[in-house]
């Protein structure tokens, strides 16, 4: 930057200059657009999409400074939108060995025997969510066994999901382990031997897994920040452009190493948030503190955009996932199903969320159940009569086992659903404690498409399953999880270009942006996605293997693989030097550590 001043004038000549910024041709666009359902090129203007046609017609918008790319024949999709994810509760990414993707336990227990290794004293080892033990070869758990021997003198914690922990003894000295210093929250429990030791497994609920968290070695803030660079990056290796935020670690905090990618112009992907409160551990509403949060300690009102310069780039979209800790529904498949006191649930509805409908912000409420959606929606409907919800933009998120019934009483309250593809990978233990002919039509996946319900599919990630949208856009399609199993019923499953759109223009709903993306369409955000093999040919079975070798968001590459590798944006290094993603990537990719 030279501080030179640039004439209004001269500005806006810039920005109306002939010609495209950017054209791709020679592509085998799916457009999701049925007024033109067929194209071979687009081309891209200060970062929406300029126009859509054949190669001849869209090189015609050429001038001397237009950068083209030719896609050599693939796919190109709208970029993928995650409308449920925890980007910034994922704040400890760097430190933690990913094992989503990994495909037998033997690799896994390499890697934490590499990574134990070079982390230094007084860190841990750690591989926490992401994975499933029946995506190994082995189709099963590691033993305590194993997980010493891999992992001898520092503390270790592998965490299943939000399900249970494997901890050493190290680890469980340093939690005090069966004292009042561990957390004593419901559903909590310490498995021990034939002698009444602790064998180091723990199985619990989400809130217990939350808390250990804040118990083992915190990153520092630049740590943090390169987190969350490279957390992004990851995303857009499979071609994520967007990915909703859905519940933090309480606003305005987590906002700080967004700023600083926002800062830069860094932040690589659309990043809309809603909110949690969980204060400081004392007794607390937490409707009553979003209000404080957004209205006193750092006002905003929902659809306000953090972001300078980027459109959609951060933006507030209300309260959730979590209301109230108290009618909070655990998917622990594990498990058999929670359910909430129905007289406890109308409470919360008629205490908290019409305080939300009240202000117009907009909510979404974690209810995995169908047995708790119902007097959810018994509370909700009574509260529209007196306090119309009038448009306001809410959802159910999760909904595994809604009933039709269920699904058309939202839909007439004008709610949406985002479901998750958390079957994918737990599906097996699903059936395990519910029941294969319960399991083949969890979720109602054909009846809530064809009901026309504003509808998203989602990773739920970074914990509670792996970030990977195509291992749930697989199992939509094959109706097997990871382990190859069937899980979802035939006549449950979808077509591709149904399971497709639920994790593009489906998931538009959810951000205000059903005009502007999920399409490949003049007018519509430059975001999209030139994937590495035919999504819509290859072999069921390869669908999961699917990533992106070039992503545009806003108009920019903000990834690029093969050759497209040098598109790619430079990254900063990863912090700290001994990160697990610094050696091992964020995903299995062969050994890759990209």
């Amino acid at each position: 930057m030279t501080g030179e001043i640039v004439p209004a004038d001269q500005e806006r000549s810039t920005q109306l200059r002939p010609g495209a910024d950017s054209i791709i041709i020679n592509a085998k666009i799916f457009t999701n657009n049925l007024g033109q359902a067929e194209a071979s090129a687009l081309a891209v203007k200060n970062g929406r999409i300029y126009s859509v046609g054949p190669d001849a017609e869209i090189l015609s918008l050429k001038n001397s400074e237009t950068q083209v790319i030719d896609a050599h024949g693939r796919t190109l999709i709208p970029g993928i939108i995650d409308a449920h994810t925890h980007v910034l509760n994922e704040s400890g990414y760097n430190y933690i060995v990913r094992w989503d993707g990994v495909p037998t336990l033997r690799t896994a227990l390499a890697m934490l025997r590499e990574q134990a290794e070079r982390t230094p004293e007084g860190q841990w080892v750690k591989a926490i969510g992401g994975w499933s033990p029946y995506q190994f070869e082995e189709n099963r758990f590691p033993t305590m066994d194993e997980l010493r021997a891999a992992v001898p003198n520092h503390s270790l914690i592998v965490q299943y999901a939000y399900n249970r922990a494997f901890l050493n003894e190290k680890a469980m000295e340093e939690l005090g382990v069966g004292t009042e210093q561990f957390p004593a929250l419901p559903g909590t429990e310490f498995e021990k031997d034939d002698r009444g030791n602790y064998t180091g497994v723990v199985h619990g609920y989400t809130f217990t897994f939350v808390a250990v968290e804040t118990m083992v070695p915190q990153l520092s803030f630049d740590e943090e920040v390169s987190s969350l660079v490279h957390t992004v990056h990851a995303l857009n290796r499979f071609g994520i452009t967007s990915a909703v935020d859905a519940g933090n670690r309480g606003y305005p905090g987590p906002q700080a190493t967004v700023d600083v990618l926002a800062r830069d112009n860094r932040l690589n992907v659309r990043m809309p948030f809603v909110d949690m409160q969980f204060g400081d551990g004392t007794p607390m509403n937490m409707v009553d503190a979003q209000i404080e949060a957004i209205t006193r300690t750092a006002p905003i009102s929902p659809g306000q955009n953090l972001h300078p310069t980027l459109e959609h780039g951060h933006v507030y979209r209300g309260a959730g996932e979590v209301l109230q800790l108290e009618v909070h529904d655990h998917e622990n498949f594990d498990r058999p199903a929670v359910i909430i006191d129905p007289g406890q649930m109308r409470r919360h509805v008629e205490e908290n969320v019409v305080k939300l409908v009240r202000r117009r912000i907009p909510f979404r409420m974690h209810i995995s159940y169908n047995e708790n959606i119902t007097p959810f929606l018994d509370a909700l409907e009574e509260m529209n009569e007196e306090t119309p919800l009038d448009g306001l933009r809410w959802s159910i998120e999760h909904a595994e086992t809604i009933s039709p019934e269920n699904i058309a009483r939202v839909k007439n309250l004008g709610g949406g659903i985002a479901l998750d593809s958390k079957m994918a990978l737990h599906g097996d233990g699903f059936v395990k404690t519910h029941g294969r002919e319960k399991a083949l039509k969890t979720p109602r996946l054909r009846q809530l498409v064809d009901s026309g319900i504003p509808l998203a599919m989602t990773t739920d990630a970074f914990r509670a399953a792996t970030f990977n949208p195509w291992v749930g856009v697989s199992w939509m399609v094959s109706g097997k999880s990871v382990s190859g199993s069937e899980v979802l019923a035939q006549g449950n499953r979808l077509s591709r270009v149904e399971a497709l759109k639920l994790f593009t223009s489906g998931p538009a709903w959810f951000m205000n942006t059903e005009s502007e993306m999920g399409k490949i369409a003049p007018g519509n955000l430059a975001d999209l996605v030139l994937l590495d093999r035919d999504y819509f040919t290859v072999p069921e079975e390869q669908i999961k293997d699917i990533s992106a070798v070039l992503t545009v968001m806003d108009g920019r590459v903000v990834f690029g693989a093969q050759e497209y590798s040098s598109l790619t944006p430079p990254l900063p290094d990863i912090l700290p030097a001994w990160s697990p993603v610094k050696h091992f990537g964020g995903y299995y990719w062969a050994g890759s550590a990209t």
